[in-house]
Order: structure tokens, then sequence, then C-alpha cells
């Protein structure tokens, strides 16, 4: 059976266990039990009400668990409060949830990344990629912030920061084609943005509303990628790009700079050129400055470096990316792409084949390597 409409529900049946008392590592087993179970039943047993058999099905397995753990046994006591079948509130709990895992006790970046595995249905790896961390390492990660949950009441929500970083990054993963949880995000954005006033949550749904307008635009029919200087601008969805700049406007407005804020500028000016030539990169490169300033990431110091490369020539590019670490992801790439606007295409032929070896993803690798022969096919004439 198809599992996409079953990891749709996995947030709200989550929530209603952790609400009815559950800790949350164990109310996540008792779902995934559940799930495995409905894959089983499902295809021959048809049920009317998915999510209340979920949620039933969920809270028996979490009490089984509780039973047979002797440190645990006053749990036993909640064996009469078990649920029965029947209708189930279809409120999205989604939001909800996001904020619950954001849990004070743990650090952002732990409940960043325990949000991302156990809501947002990404894999380590993905995590791990988002972070630059090796997998490993995301896996310890997230196993320690599962123990530190444990047992924990889910009655002190967490920070909006937090729940927007899980936002971003949840956005980022679907729009990068591994996983299609974009229009997700963006649905959850504006739940949030409609409940509270806060000018880097309406800087995030700006950014998110700008990128997604290009999503058409991005890939031909086969799925390979299109840069975005090359891309068909007449496929892009105008009417996200205004609401975007619109909504970016209004967050500028307050003078509480924060980096998606600065985020949605960069890509609201790219949003704004007729064509890739008129971009202003100027402006782009002040706005990536602020942004460095913001975050110091070194992500955003690779993608000046490109905006710089347009701005000021390909040697300024180059000058800007020698500060920073080659072991970067996309670092090859982005030398690449400036040695080849710098005329050296024996370099830049052999770096996008280096590049293509590490992309992360097969779009990624395959459009790399395209670069590098269409430059070696140059070169041999």
């Amino acid at each position: 059976m198809d599992e996409a409409p079953l990891r749709s529900l996995t947030p709200g049946v989550l929530a209603v266990l952790v609400r009815r008392g559950a800790d949350f590592a164990a109310a996540e087993d008792a779902v995934q039990d559940a799930l495995v179970e409905a894959v089983r039943v499902w295809p021959e047993e048809p049920v009317r009400d998915p999510k209340a058999w979920l949620v039933t099905v969920a809270w028996r397995k979490f009490l089984d668990a509780t039973r047979a753990d002797a440190s645990r046994r006053r749990r036993e006591e909640r064996v009469d409060e078990e649920p029965g079948p029947g209708p189930v509130s279809s409120v999205d709990d989604t939001l909800q949830l996001y904020f619950l895992c954001a849990h004070p006790s743990l650090t952002p970046s732990s409940a960043v990344a325990l949000t991302l595995r156990a809501v947002g249905g990404l894999t380590t790896r993905q995590i791990a990629q988002a972070y630059l961390v090796p997998e490993a390492t995301m896996a310890q990660r997230i196993s320690r912030a599962k123990r530190t949950v444990s047992g924990v009441r889910f009655d002190q929500p967490g920070d909006v920061a937090t729940v927007l970083r899980v936002l971003y990054l949840v956005f980022n993963e679907g729009y990068s084609g591994d996983v299609d949880l974009a229009a997700e995000a963006i649905r959850l954005t504006r739940q949030l943005a409609a409940a509270i006033d806060h000018p880097e949550v309406r800087g995030l749904l700006a950014l998110m509303l700008l990128h997604h307008a290009r999503r058409a635009a991005r890939t031909t029919p086969d799925g390979s990628l299109v840069p975005l200087a090359e891309q068909d601008r007449g496929r892009w969805d105008t009417a996200a790009i205004a609401e975007g700049v619109e909504i970016l406007q209004a967050a500028l407005a307050r003078d509480r700079l924060g980096e998606f804020q600065a985020q949605a500028a960069i890509a609201a000016l790219h949003a704004d050129a007729p064509r890739a030539e008129e971009t202003d990169w100027v402006q782009i490169v002040e706005w990536y400055d602020e942004l460095a300033r913001l975050t110091d990431n070194p992500v955003v110091r690779l993608n000046r470096a490109v905006a710089v490369g347009e701005a000021d020539g390909p040697r300024a590019g180059l000058a800007a990316l020698a500060a920073l670490d080659d072991s970067l992801p996309r670092h090859t790439a982005v030398a690449a792409h400036l040695h080849e606007r710098d005329g050296d295409l024996t370099t830049a032929a052999r770096l996008y084949a280096e590049a293509a070896r590490k992309a992360p993803n097969l779009a990624e690798r395959d459009h790399l390597t395209r670069q590098a022969a269409r430059l070696n096919a140059r070169l041999r004439h």
C-alpha cells in the first residue's frame, strides 16, 4: 500500500499520545509500531477513520511497552483510560508538535534534529547533510535528544527561533526534490504567521514563497537541473512572488532584521530581474554581507563568493572563495563556475568533474557531469 498518506497522519497521532501523557521517545516508538500494523492490516481490513485507528493502536502499544518496563509500573494505572475506537478531532496538531519538540531541556540544534527526524520525516542522512556533519555524529545527537526528553512532560513549548529553523530545513529538503515537504512547510509557516506577530516568521514565509515561485522552472521534464540564470522566467509564479515581496516589505518595515528577512531580500532581487543579465548583484552582495554578519555561516560566505564573482568579476569571486574551507559542500562546484567565467576552461572542466563525484544527489551530479562534458568538448575543438 502507498505509505505517503500514513506518513501525513503521523504528526497528529504523535501529538495525541504526547498530550495524553506519553513521553516522546516511547510515543514515537508506539506510533511507528502502529504504522507497521496498519501496513499489514489495512489492505485486507480497510478502516473508516484511519487517524482514530492509529491513535487507538498506538496508545495500546504504548501501554503494552509501559507495562513491560518495571521501572515505569506507575503507568499501568492508566490502562483503564485506554481510549476506545471512534472519531478523533481533525484539528491539525503538526505545528503544535513542532513547538513541543523544541523543548527547553534541549539545545536548539538538538531540538531541530529531533523534530526533523520525528515529525518532518527526514532521514538521519538528510539531517546530517543539512548540518554539514557526519551521519554517525547526527545519529548520536538525535539519540541523546531522545534520551533527554524521555520521561519529560511536554508542557513547556520551545521558542519561535527553533521552530523557524526546523521549518526552514524542512522546506529546503522538500525544495531539493528528495522529499516533497516544501508545500507542507509553507502551510505550517502560514499558520504560524497568522498566530503570532513576528517579523522573522514573515521573513521566512516570504523566503519560502519566493523560492517556491521558481520551482516549476528549476528542472526539465526529465528531471535535469536548470541553473537560475538559464531558467524560463515566464514559468515563475508571479502571484507567489508578489505575495512574498509584499510580506517581506512589511517585515523589513519593522526594522528588526533577521537572517530569514535578509535571505528573502536576496531572493526578491533575483525575482525582480526580468532577465538574468539585469540582476542587481551589487545589492545582493550587500545583503550577503548583512546575512554573514547575522549568522557567520560558511554556506552564506560561499554563496557570497558567487555574488562577488558576478558583481566584481570572477577574480574577485575566486579571492573570496580562497578564504573559505574547501571541504564545504559545493565549494568545488563554485570554484568550477568562477574558473569558467575567468576563461580557465581546463581547470573548470576538472573541477566540475570533481564536484560531480561529491554531489549530494543524482540530479546535481548529472548536471555537473554535463558541465564538465560541455567544457571538455569545447577544449577538444
